[in-house]
């Protein structure tokens, strides 16, 4: 078979395949590119050398058996006999759920978590957004810093498992998201500078130089990243991709690396016969990113709506530091302009960044489902100092308040694994580095960070500790006894009306009103003919709803329907979804 390595600036290229070594040659009309042929089948070792220096793994290797710094295997993607027949799923009318696979179960493996899947379609999940999956040092880690982006994290089971995940996700006719990392890679196990100009010094991000996107060479590495996302869609069945921190994505050419990358994946979508989605998490407060090209946007399918999340937080827990400030000084105005509006900021000032953001959405062009709403997610637990959940803090009422907003909302809901049920458990940030320099700064870094906010070093859990991912497992005997299984019904509930009826799937924010009242803690949201009515306070409210003849379809307390005054006395800490006629 051919082999074939990106290295522009070496003088010569040598591989290893097998313990045989051969020199490469220069291919011819690929500036920079070099190829050699040599007998390999799946599951091959092999590696490149540069002007005589150590072997270094494939920038694009399909498989790292032995960890980032290894040797690199070939895949030979026709040996899996897919099971499941699969059209593919949209995200428009769906309900993600985000996963670990490390601490999803104690496991901490693709093929444990698939044994979990049924749960997630009995709750009525229609996709699984696995957090990245690629190669990273140690075993155990968020994924953020991984490195390899074609291959595996081999103990979460290699390509093998991940198709094994993929197939039995399906079966359940649910689809499989995958977060990718493009804006960073590394450090440990990062070996792409060797090769070329992946990374450029034109711009900086929080993790040091950016990747190349607009630089001299930025022509391959845009390619390295596009076919690479490709390559998760095509050779894994993927139903979709979430790009980590596009913001951070420093590109000024005249077309942006995003319009590039949703062309691409439109055109892959045409070829396979199935929809492929791209989700963006982004800090930009910019609805261009969801804006079809045709429109002049980047073409992305949706994105992260981290304004809703903030809105809700501070409504619910009454917190106001940090980015939260602008949203507690009136958390149910800012929850009621999220909800009609799409974005808080949209032009206005920003207490947290000293300036003026965002940017108003197109309520005629811009329906809601582009926009994921979410009350928690890896980030709001993790990067606490604590890593602890909502339901550290909060009643189960609040939880259910916190629930329905969420899923009877405007927007594709998102779940982060075991909110369904109110986990105790908490999700903490925790590393397994094996550099020991890396991992002491890491960890003193972590401390450091939390110390500027009044905590205590002795608090806060130490990231390479292999307790503070133990503790981060979800425990599966929680949702089997209550408050948990209460929890857990009340989101099987919500999410089998949001399936039922129809004008909780209406994307049309301009059509949505809300009413609330700040001091006494009610939000009330009408959608077609339902009516959503939450009531956040510690006493019972009377909630003006109007509509004759409302009838109550899913309540968290026993409530009656409003009487002719139109009032529903709603208890503290409490819910309710009604229909009129």
């Amino acid at each position: 078979m051919e082999f074939e390595v990106w290295a522009p600036g070496a003088e010569r290229v040598a591989l290893l395949c097998e313990g045989t070594t051969r020199a490469m040659e220069r291919a011819d009309g690929r500036a920079g590119w070099w190829t050699a042929e040599a007998e390999a089948a799946d599951g091959a070792r092999y590696g490149f050398s540069l002007d005589g220096g150590p072997v270094l793994p494939d920038p694009r290797s399909r498989r790292q058996p032995d960890g980032p710094d290894g040797l690199s295997a070939l895949v030979d993607h026709d040996r899996y006999a897919w099971r499941a027949p699969w059209a593919g799923r949209g995200v428009r009318d769906a309900v993600l759920y985000e996963l670990h696979v490390g601490t999803y179960t104690p496991d901490g493996t693709l093929d444990s978590a698939a044994g979990r899947l049924g749960h997630l379609a009995e709750l009525g999940v229609t996709h699984v957004e696995l957090m990245p999956v690629c190669p990273f040092p140690g075993q155990h880690g968020w994924g953020y810093e991984g490195v390899s982006l074609w291959a595996v994290h081999e103990p979460y089971g290699g390509p093998e498992a991940l198709k094994r995940f993929v197939d039995a996700a399906h079966a359940h006719g649910m689809g499989v998201v995958l977060d990718v990392v493009h804006n960073h890679l590394g450090p440990s196990g990062n070996h792409l500078p060797a090769f070329g100009p992946y990374f450029t010094d034109t711009h900086h991000t929080p993790w040091g130089a950016a990747v190349n996107l607009d630089a001299p060479g930025s022509d391959e590495v845009r390619a390295y990243l596009i076919t690479s996302a490709l390559a998760w869609l095509r050779d894994y069945r993927l139903d979709g991709l979430r790009l980590d921190a596009v913001h951070a994505l420093r590109d000024t050419r005249a077309c942006h690396f995003l319009e590039d990358l949703s062309a691409a994946v439109d055109e892959l979508a045409g070829e396979l016969g199935r929809p492929l989605s791209l989700i963006a998490e982004s800090d930009q407060g910019d609805p261009r990113v969801v804006t079809p090209r045709a429109q002049g946007g980047l073409g992305l399918h949706a994105q992260w709506n981290d304004d809703f999340h903030h809105a809700l937080h501070t409504a619910l827990t009454g917190e106001s530091h940090g980015y939260y400030e602008d949203f507690a000084h009136a958390p149910f105005a800012a929850l009621a302009k999220t909800f009609t509006g799409g974005f808080f900021h949209d032009g206005t000032y920003s207490t947290f960044r000293g300036r003026r953001h965002g940017r108003p959405v197109d309520r005629a062009r811009t329906p809601a489902y582009r926009f994921l709403g979410y009350t928690q997610t890896h980030d709001q637990i993790g990067n606490r100092a604590q890593g602890d959940r909502l339901s550290a803090s909060l009643s189960p009422g609040l939880l259910a308040c916190a629930a329905v907003l969420t899923l009877t909302g405007p927007f594709t809901p998102m779940l982060f694994m075991g909110e369904e049920w109110g986990a105790a458990t908490p999700w903490q940030f925790f590393t397994d580095h094996t550099d020991p320099e890396l991992a002491d700064a890491v960890r003193r870094g972590r401390r450091r960070e939390f110390a500027a906010h009044g905590w205590a070093e002795d608090d806060i859990p130490d990231p390479q500790d292999p307790a503070t991912r133990t503790r981060s497992c979800l425990d599966w005997a929680e949702p089997l006894t209550d408050p948990h299984a209460r929890v857990l019904a009340w989101y099987r509930e919500l999410i089998a009306l949001r399936r039922a009826l129809g004008d909780l799937l209406d994307p049309d924010l301009a059509a949505l009103r809300v009413a609330y009242d700040e001091s006494a803690r009610w939000f009330a949201v009408r959608r077609g003919d339902l009516r959503i009515a939450v009531n956040i306070g510690k006493e019972a409210v009377d909630i003006p709803l109007g509509g004759r003849g409302a009838r109550v379809l899913a309540a968290w307390e026993p409530v009656t329907a409003p009487g002719a005054d139109g009032l529903l006395r709603l208890p503290a800490e409490s819910c309710a979804v009604l229909a009129t006629p």
